[in-house]
C-alpha cells in the first residue's frame, strides 16, 4: 500500500490509449522475459488468461478521484502443474509520457513508474479470463488475492476485454 500522498499524485484521467500503452509495456516485458527465460516460457508461454490493471491506478480509472501513484499491471497466468509462477518477480518500467507525472521514487523516469507483477492463478489454459479472475479474487485465497480485491481491477489483454472492468464486480 502506498503512502504517497495527494501531493505526489497524479489526478489527470486515464484515457483507452494509455490502457493500450499499458498494454504494450506488459506485452513487451512478456516477451523479453521469455526470450531470457526459457524454462519459464516453457512452463507458462501459451497459459496467459489476461493482463490487467489493477490497484489504485485501476480504482483512479473507474472513479476519477484516487490519483496516481505509480501503474500497477498483473499478468495473470493459468498455474502450470509442475510449478506456479515466480510471484516475486516486479520489473518496473517508465510510462515514456509526461501526462501522469513522474513517480517521485524514479526521478530519472519521464512519466509514472509501471510496475510489472505475474501470478499464476486455479485456471486451465483457456477458460474464460474474466471469470477465472474474478473467482480468484472473491476466493481470496492468497494475500495478492485480498489485497487486489481491495481496490479496482480493469483488463488489458486480451485485446477483446481492454477496458472492461470486472473488480469491484459490476
Amino acid at each position: 500500500m502506498s503512502k504517497v500522498g495527494p501531493e505526489g499524485r497524479s489526478f489527470a484521467p486515464i484515457t483507452s490509449s494509455d490502457l493500450h500503452r499499458l498494454r504494450e509495456i506488459a506485452l513487451n516485458d512478456r516477451r523479453s522475459f521469455f526470450a531470457k527465460h526459457t524454462k519459464w516460457s516453457t512452463l507458462y508461454l501459451d497459459r496467459l488468461l489476461c493482463i490487467a490493471l489493477c490497484q489504485g491506478a485501476a480504482l483512479h480509472y473507474l472513479r476519477g478521484d484516487t490519483g496516481i501513484n505509480d501503474f500497477d499491471v498483473y499478468l495473470f497466468y493459468s498455474e502450470h502443474p509442475e510449478q506456479a509462477w515466480y510471484a516475486k518477480r516486479i520489473k518496473s518500467y517508465d510510462f515514456g509520457d509526461a501526462k501522469f507525472g513522474q513517480s517521485i521514487d524514479k526521478p530519472r523516469f519521464v512519466g509514472r513508474r509501471v510496475d510489472i507483477l505475474g501470478r499464476s492463478i486455479l485456471a486451465s489454459p483457456g477458460d474464460d479470463p474474466m471469470r477465472s479472475l474474478q473467482n480468484y479474487l472473491r476466493q481470496g485465497n492468497t494475500q495478492t488475492a485480498r489485497l487486489l480485491s481491495e481496490k479496482a481491477v480493469v483488463l488489458l489483454e486480451p485485446v477483446e476485454y481492454l477496458e472492461q472492468v470486472i473488480w469491484p464486480m459490476p
